[in-house]
């Protein structure tokens, strides 16, 4: 792969994005806000601490983190499908010297690229309140770049064996959302069974938001653990999306 082509399809997707930006990072800023009032102003009126933090500052970690998330596997769910197969942007491409691995190779780029872009911008925000208290959030950065080219990667999977582009109902309602539920954004898992709380460790949204909130709290002891945890996961997906999207588009 060369890395010129790969950067190529990267300017075109900004290119693009440049010209829809404000009305995209405002329907992706507003969904997790909403989730902060709502959990922290209505259900922190019952919930004053867990472990001892304030409700609002507990759940302001994993806002960063499932933003972070989703922005990565909207891009690479719908905007990949719309881009393969409505708008034929793939066709236009793959007729340029780019090959197909640099093409995907750049798709998920492009989406862990917006990981990082929706996290910060929620980060920034959350900061402006008060609700993070250590500088060492910034460290997650890193670690959202990591976790977003997961999430991009498995989406791009699902991406490519999807047989329309309805079928991503099952992806958002059977995945994404037990892993938005239960991956301790909202509340501790300690409290569940313990088959749950153990099958819950496995979700790599979990450790992404275990780790933003050790560093929001000025921890940082667990958090290489959890980003062990997301880079093994990464490097075991990631050749999916390759042979997959070959198989999809090449017949």
């Amino acid at each position: 792969m060369k890395a010129r082509h790969i950067l190529s399809v990267l300017r075109r997707h900004m290119t693009v994005y440049t010209k829809l930006y404000l009305s995209s990072i405002a329907l992706n800023f507003a969904e997790p806000i909403l989730y902060l009032a709502a959990f922290g102003i209505g259900l922190g009126a019952f919930v004053q601490q867990i472990d001892g933090v304030p409700y609002l500052n507990f759940i302001a970690p994993g806002i960063i983190a499932s933003s972070a998330t989703f922005g990565a596997v909207y891009e690479c769910t719908y905007g990949t499908y719309v881009r393969m197969f409505f708008q034929r942007t793939f066709d236009a491409i793959l007729a340029t010297p780019v090959s197909l691995a640099e093409l995907v190779a750049a798709e998920l780029l492009w989406g862990a690229l917006k990981s990082v872009l929706y996290g910060s911008i929620i980060m920034i925000v959350l900061g402006m309140f008060g609700l993070l208290s250590s500088p060492l959030i910034l460290l997650a950065i890193p670690l959202l770049l990591l976790s977003g080219l997961l999430f991009a990667v498995l989406s791009m999977i699902v991406a490519s064996i999807a047989p329309g582009i309805e079928s991503f109902n099952y992806f958002y309602t059977l995945f994404m959302t037990p892993l938005f539920l239960f991956s301790g954004i909202f509340f501790p898992l300690i409290g569940l069974p313990p088959l749950v709380e153990h099958i819950a460790h496995l979700s790599p949204l979990y450790h992404l938001v275990s780790a933003c909130r050790a560093l929001a709290n000025g921890h940082a002891a667990g958090v290489p653990v959890d980003a062990l945890w997301i880079a093994a996961a990464l490097v075991l997906a990631a050749p999916w999306p390759f042979r997959l999207m070959r198989r999809k588009l090449i017949k």
